[in-house]
Parts: C-alpha cells; structure tokens; sequence
C-alpha cells in the first residue's frame, strides 16, 4: 500500500468519524436509539465521500509541506459536500438523523482533516531539523532579515526549515511603523533600518540578509553601509524580476550584486497583454545567446510560446542558454539554430521552415569604440542585418515585431549610435508597408548592468587585478538598467502593438560613472584600488539622452514605457541609403560609410574625420 492509499484511508476515517462527532454533539453524548440511523447515514454516506476526495485529489496532497492552498482545497471540498447532503436531508427528511448534523459533521472533518495534516507537518520539519542539525558542522550564524514582508517571513519560514544551512534567524528590522513591536512567526521585531548597527550589536548578529525583493538601491546602500560599519556579512534575496512565481528559498540566498544598488522600484507588468500575444505562438529571438537575447528567451518562455528559435552566430553560447531552457523549461519547445543576420539566404530558411508570428531582434554589435575602428561591420550587422529581419518579416506576415535599439542612437556621437539609428528607421519605414493585424516597434533604452563588455564586468575586472579603475570623465553619466527590468519591459512594449513607434523605457536617473566605480570599490571591500580618469575615447558621450530635441513623447497605457514621436522616413528613400551603406561597407569604405551616415542621420554629432 502506498502512501497516496494510505492518507486516502485516512481522510475517508476521519470524514466519518466527523459524522460520529456531529451525532454525539446534537445528542448531548446520548446516542441510545440512535446507533442504526448513524450506520445508515454512514454507509450511505460513505461512497460520496470517497468520490469527493477522489475528485478534489485530497489524497494527492504532500502533508509534509501542505499550505493555505492545500487547506482552501479541503474546504471546498468538504464544503460543497456539506450543502448538499444538507440539502438532501432537508427534501428527503429521513427518520433518525437531525437536521443540523450535516453542517456540524462538516466542521468536524475540517477541523480533523485539517489538523491531520498540520499534525504531519510539524512532526515532519521537527524530525526534518533535528536530522539536519545533526548533519551540520560548524558554528551557526546569527542571521538578522532586514524587511518583514512577504518575502522576508517567507525566508525566514524556508531557514527554520533547513537548519542544514547553519543559519539561525533571530528577528527582524523594518521601517514599516505598523509592525514595530510585533512578532513574525514567534520572531520579534527589532527595531528599524536606522538602528540596524545597534540592533547587530546588541543581538550580536553575524549576518544581515535583505530580503526586500522591491528595495531601491539606495536602501542596499544603505544596508550595506551599516553591516560594513558594524563589521558583518551580508547578503540578500533576488530582485523583483529574478523571483519567478512569487517564491523565496534558501538556495536563492546570495552575495550583493552591482545591480542591487542601482535597482529601481518594481514596474507593473500586464501580464494579460504580453500573453495574449505571445502564447501558443512561434517565437523567433535573433542574437538570443547574448545578454539580452538569452533573458528575453527566460522572460518569453513564462508566457507559454508554442515554439522559441534560439538564433545566433556564437554556438557556445547558443549551446548554453539551449541548456538553460532544457533544465527549467522542459516542456517549452526551443530548437537552437546557428546563423548570421547578415545571412539573407540562412534567415529566409529559418523563417520559411518555423514561420515565426513574433520576432524579438536583438542581434547587433554593440561597442562603441570597436565599431569606430571597424564601421563596416557595423553597417553590415546592425543595418543589413536589421533590413533582413523586416523584410522576411514582411514577407512572412509575422504578427509582432520587437527591435532592440540603445539612447546611443539619439543625436549619435558614434558609428554605433548612428548605426542603430539607422535600424530604427528601417523598422518605421517597414511598420508602413504592414497589413492589419501587423506592430512593427523599436524599444530604446539605456546600458544594462552586467551585460557582455559592459562597464561594471570591466570594473570588477580591473578592481580583482588591483586597479586603477579607469575612467574616461569625472562628469560621465549613463542609464542603467538591469538585465531582466529591461528584458520585461521589451516584452511588455510588444504587447502595446503600437505600429511604427519607437518606444523610450523610462531609465530612471543617470548615474555618474565614478560614483560607480566607487561603490564596487566599497562592494568589493578592494583597499588601495585608485579611480583614474584618462579621457574620452572616440565616439563617446559625456551623458546620453533617449530623445532628440526634435522629439516629442507622448505616454502609453504603461506608466514605465513611452513613444518618441519621430518624423516618418519615406520608405523608399531609406531602401535607397542603405543600400548605398551596404555598398560602401561591402568594398570597404570606412570614409564612405561614415560619410553615408551623415547624410542618412541628419541629427548624428558624427566627427568628420575618420
């Protein structure tokens, strides 16, 4: 006999013991007279309850590890099973059985059925710790949760129960005013985020663990300052973006990233929109090995696709994030497929075989200083690449879609910025020529934290070899973003279907580039590691903007996301001078290029030397 039997056994037991209750209970204990009416009702009874919790599954439950789910579930069934055969006995009207035990027999089941399973738990977390604890070496940490929320209570609950960790949890800190001198799962409340240091002093806490999923970065900072000062370790629960469904565990307990000081409260996603244009539909994501493509994969795949194309030139990483999706996402269907958008051939193949109705564009070169030493292959992959992808989309009637753009194609100082200009352009001029039923958009945004060659991967770099950090001005700013804030908003944008427009992601502030790098000093715990300041490079900005002055922005129905109103390119026109770039790139003009540029971008600040 399994243990599905035998908790079965157990809650058809108790259901008509519960009966037996409800009897002695509206007799006063005095069943003489009674004994044949309450076999009656018990056998009669019997086969539905058995059916009832078939059929809601009762016996499927894990007693270990049951939850407020688990008890609605029971009520429900118990409940409508009381309605009816309290029903029953009121149009029946049988001899023998009063009238109220139907509602009293369904009380008692709650209250046994339901402590049946409390019952288990408990035993089964109490012999769960004392194995556990037997299991652990070392001295336990005193742990201190900052934030007494939903998520700091949850991980709280998730350390009592793996006392394997060797982490004690002994209160809580939270500014909230309305749980000061209250208690969190027996855990009390001590005091707030002004008093943190005295509160590790006088608790003598051995690590602080944020666990405010919503925080903005200046509360880490904050925290972070204070356990520095106090002189213990630190570490925190993922962001907002990085919980899927809502849930904590332990093993999601790690180090404070760069990203945590510089996160953003949370925006509101719309679910409903992203996913009535992404379910049970074919997804095709270019470039989807790079940092962006590959969380776009992660956010895409939530939605329940039918199909999502892995594309990209770099197999190593397109083999990996074909791996990522194999291990966490087994039932979504991903075929991964080397090629290059530049590869009209290869992509026409792609898009004849799988038929993609939304395509996420995130293929493109992205840095800077390596696109003004090699123009030509910006024009080729940003450009050519990007006319590709819309007109296969066009030919192919694909419903949705999404070019990744950058704030460096505002008023463009570089090759690069002019380049993706260019991009969005072609995305407009083909947004024209769509059918009903077709949203062709661009989503323009800022720097994201931690992507491939980005400034904080470099920091770190030069902060573990022992500095300098180098930076080009005191008085530099970007927006940053993270990886996934970003990649959800890009998501969100294809569900405004707003054809034609370029879409501006509200990035926040600016953040001075040294005060960044001073933070992952202080992150790090680096001694003696300088900030040097050498210049700024060809191409570069001293600050980036998301619109030019000839732009307006107007609001959408998403309060984090906007449209930059541009003047519509004529289609024809914009075929034309990418086709001169193209030609230009092809025979190896960088002059001709950078010449081309100009005149196509009338806004770019491009030098006029090479």
């Amino acid at each position: 006999m399994t243990t599905v039997h035998v908790k079965y056994l157990i809650d058809l037991f108790l259901w008509s013991v519960a009966a037996l209750l409800a009897y002695s209970t509206r007799l006063d204990g005095h069943l003489q007279g009674y004994a044949v009416p309450l076999a009656l009702y018990v056998a009669a009874t019997l086969p539905f309850k058995a059916f009832v919790i078939y059929r809601f599954r009762l016996h499927r439950q894990r007693w270990q590890i049951v939850s407020v789910h688990d008890l609605y579930r029971l009520l429900l069934a118990v409940g409508s099973t009381t309605v009816l055969l309290q029903l029953a006995l009121l149009l029946v009207q049988p001899g023998g059985i009063p009238r109220s035990v139907p509602l009293l027999e369904g009380l008692f089941a709650l209250l046994t059925m339901g402590a049946a399973r409390l019952l288990f738990r408990l035993i089964f977390e109490r012999d769960g710790r004392r194995t556990a604890a037997t299991t652990f070496e070392g001295p336990r940490k005193r742990v201190l949760v900052v934030g007494a929320g939903d998520a700091g209570v949850m991980i709280a609950r998730e350390i009592g129960r793996h006392p394997e960790a060797g982490l004690d949890v002994i209160g809580f800190v939270d500014d909230d005013p309305d749980k000061q001198r209250k208690t969190f799962m027996g855990l009390p409340m001590l005091g707030t985020l002004d008093t943190l240091a005295r509160v590790i002093e006088a608790q003598q806490v051995n690590e602080v663990l944020i666990a405010i999923p919503s925080a903005g970065g200046e509360v880490v900072r904050k925290v972070i300052a204070q356990s520095k000062g106090a002189g213990v370790a630190y570490r925190i629960i993922p962001g907002i973006y990085e919980i899927l469904g809502g849930q904590v565990s332990v093993s999601q307990i790690r180090e404070v990233r760069p990203e945590d000081l510089l996160r953003r409260p949370p925006a509101q996603i719309d679910t409903q929109a992203i996913a009535g244009y992404l379910r049970d539909k074919v997804v095709l994501v270019t470039g989807a090995g790079g940092s962006i493509g590959s969380e776009l994969v992660r956010q895409v795949v939530q939605f329940a696709p039918r199909r999502v194309i892995l594309f990209g030139r770099g197999e190593n990483s397109i083999f990996n994030i074909e791996q990522e999706m194999a291990r966490n996402w087994p039932d979504i269907d991903c075929v991964a497929l080397i090629g290059d958008v530049r590869d009209e051939t290869r992509l026409r193949a792609v898009f004849g075989q799988h038929r993609p109705n939304v395509v996420f564009h995130a293929a493109a070169h992205k840095h800077v200083p390596l696109m003004e030493g090699s123009p030509c292959e910006a024009i080729l992959n940003n450009i050519v690449g990007t006319r590709n992808v819309v007109e296969l989309s066009l030919e192919f009637g694909v419903e949705r879609l999404v070019n990744i753009s950058t704030d460096k194609a505002v008023n463009p100082t570089s090759v690069m910025g002019a380049s993706k200009r260019v991009a969005e352009m072609l995305v407009s001029s083909g947004a024209q020529r769509t059918k009903p039923g077709q949203a062709f958009v661009s989503v323009r945004f800022g720097n994201v934290l931690g992507s491939r060659g980005s400034v904080v991967p470099t920091f770190l770099a030069q902060i573990k070899a022992g500095g300098p950090i180098t930076v080009t001005h005191p008085e530099m700013t970007r927006y940053f973003m993270t990886i996934p804030e970003a990649s959800r908003l890009v998501v969100q944008a294809g569900g405004l279907a707003l054809n034609g427009s370029v879409h501006v992601l509200n990035m926040g502030q600016p953040v001075r580039i040294a005060d960044l790098a001073q933070d992952l000093i202080q992150l790090t715990g680096a001694q003696g590691v300088e900030v040097v300041f050498t210049g700024m490079r060809p191409g570069e900005k001293l600050y980036e903007e998301l619109l030019t002055t000839a732009e307006n922005i107007t609001a959408t129905e998403h309060s984090e996301i906007f449209v930059a109103e541009l003047e519509q390119p004529d289609p024809q026109w914009v075929r034309n001078q990418v086709q001169r770039l193209e030609d230009a790139a092809r025979r190896w003009s960088p002059e001709d290029v950078r010449r081309l540029l100009r005149e196509t971008v009338p806004e770019n600040l491009l030098p006029h030397h090479a």
